[in-house]
């Protein structure tokens, strides 16, 4: 039932009409999950940045018997910044964990609903309305409603560019030199800024930020007199043996202690997203009392508290059982989707950390990305597009492998045919232009009246300097719309058809494809195209 705007306030109905990319995926994700038995044909989500490899582990854990217990106290309201049992839990873990010099205390520690919440009153308790924090991009792009929605604090955006800079040649390289251009660009447009927030691993970048970089930022954010939000909540989500995440807790003594407030949670490093815990550590006490203040709109179950405490007390069990077994898990599917990247020439940062891989489909305007991102989606995959993140360089997506294989394997599968089929397209489209022009030198073709012409704007996007990579592959796709030369309904169909049958090894055997009168020749090569994926 529509709603009358007149019901609603101004600032209401913006929140109502609130619709990014993100949530326009999910939405349409929601309605149409994919299931082995109940909805084959339904969308995989390779989306949405959530840990489904340790379910196994975290049934058997959290059914133990010390997980079902019920006091009155736990029925009762708590402390708004949660039980001092969980906050005493939370400061002994994160001492162990983030390698802290000293133990850290838990009347410093925060609880609330999820990281979001956390985002939110932050940015109501150290900012004013119409107030900034500076945010590199790209990043995590919720993070604009979390902080806009109820507090209207804006982001100011700091570009970083694709192109690998400086001596160790790392795209997407953030320095403190670009912090300060930033701070100087919102300075100059009478903008205040309060503060910057900093993600250590990065998301989408999934780069892992050393001690002396993160010090080097903490300092640029001390001389400017700004708060330093540091998001670590990826944290444990290091799957390779070799490389070590230093936590800025792990420092021996911030540049500025009473503005540096270190988030974390239990949706990634744990598998836990419906949990919605997410937690705070800060030294300044004005702050605690502030967000204590706001912790009724944003408070946890008292069972739910006990659970998480129970769980972050068992030691050994994280140690021994979750963490190497998580690492393993996601090493190997990391290791499945940047292979098939790979066999597609798709590039893409090769990063240690997270549960996803910010990959280059080399899209030359933002207009093309988006278009690729509705062809995934239509064909029952969702990605997340770089516009979605703010990304200063079109082309660029996140994908999230911590998936079953299975579920890894069908939207990898997709996402392959469907890349090379565009490829192979435009190629062809080319080879047919260029055997024109040939055999016709006197034909005049309007460009104006070809189907994949561009507008004068889009011309001069495409035409404008793009980033050189660096390290990554120089070749660039400009991937045409295949739509129109073949039925959508026809490689939806054949695409259903796979995952049925996918599970039972026999049939990609005994089933080889052949034309048959009147059909599609282009049907028959995606077909074969996807027959040879699933075998791989």
């Amino acid at each position: 039932m529509a709603t009358d705007p007149v019901y609603l306030s101004n600032r209401g109905n913006s929140i109502r009409q609130n619709q990014g990319i993100l949530q326009e995926s999910y939405a349409q994700y929601a309605m149409d999950k994919h299931h082995g038995t109940e909805n084959p044909d339904g969308i995989i989500n390779m989306a949405t940045s959530e840990n489904k490899l340790c379910y196994d582990l975290l049934h058997k854990r959290l059914t133990k018997p010390d997980m079902l217990y019920i006091s009155p106290s736990l029925l009762q309201y708590s402390d708004w910044r949660a039980h001092t049992f969980l906050r005493e839990e939370v400061a002994k873990f994160l001492t162990h964990y983030c390698r802290s010099p000293k133990p850290l205390k838990a009347d410093n520690v925060v609880v609330m609903n999820g990281c979001s919440s956390l985002f939110s009153c932050i940015a109501a308790v150290i900012c004013d309305p119409k107030d900034v924090i500076l945010i590199p991009t790209p990043f995590y792009g919720i993070i604009t409603e979390d902080l806009h929605l109820y507090s209207d604090v804006k982001l100011f955006h700091v570009p970083l560019d694709c192109e690998a800079d400086g001596k160790d040649g790392r795209p997407f390289h953030l320095t403190v030199g670009k912090l300060e251009e930033g701070l100087k660009r919102a300075k100059q447009q009478g903008l205040t800024i309060r503060a910057v927030i900093l993600m250590n691993p990065h998301n989408p970048l999934a780069e892992i930020y050393t001690p002396e970089e993160m010090i080097a930022f903490l300092e640029f954010a001390k001389r400017n007199e700004l708060h330093s939000i540091v998001d670590e909540v990826y944290m444990l989500t290091v799957f390779d043996e070799h490389v070590v995440f230093h936590s800025v807790l792990s420092v021996d003594s911030l540049p500025d202690a009473q503005r540096t407030h270190v988030m974390w949670g239990m949706s990634k490093d744990f598998a836990m997203a419906g949990t919605r815990l997410g937690t705070l550590y800060t030294e300044n006490n004005d702050l605690l009392e502030a967000m204590a203040q706001l912790g009724s709109f944003h408070g946890i179950s008292g069972t739910t508290q006990h659970q998480v405490a129970q769980l972050l007390k068992d030691r050994e069990w994280i140690s021994e059982d979750f963490l190497p077994e998580n690492r393993c898990k996601l090493k190997a599917a990391h290791s499945y989707l940047t292979g098939e990247l790979q066999s597609i020439g798709v590039p893409y940062l090769d990063r240690p950390a997270s549960l996803y891989v910010w990959a280059d489909f080399r899209e030359s305007t933002f207009e093309e990305e988006l278009s690729l991102w509705r062809r995934f989606l239509r064909h029952k995959v969702v990605l997340s597009c770089g516009q979605a993140f703010f990304c200063s360089t079109p082309g660029w997506f996140r994908i999230v492998f911590s998936d079953q294989h299975l579920h890894l394997q069908l939207g990898q599968s997709v996402v392959s045919v469907l890349y090379d089929l565009l490829k192979t397209n435009e190629e062809s489209d080319k080879s047919v232009e260029e055997d024109s022009a040939e055999s016709d030198n006197a034909a005049v073709v309007n460009s104006t009246s070809s189907p994949h012409s561009k507008s004068s704007d889009q011309q001069k996007e495409k035409d404008s300097p793009v980033p050189d990579t660096g390290s990554l592959a120089t070749k660039e796709f400009v991937l045409q719309d295949c739509q129109a030369s073949k039925p959508t309904d026809s490689l939806d169909s054949l695409i259903g058809t796979l995952r049925h049958q996918i599970h039972a090894s026999d049939w990609l055997e005994k089933n080889t494809p052949e034309l048959s009168a009147g059909e599609d020749p282009e049907i028959l090569d995606v077909f074969k195209a996807l027959l040879q994926s699933a075998r791989k």
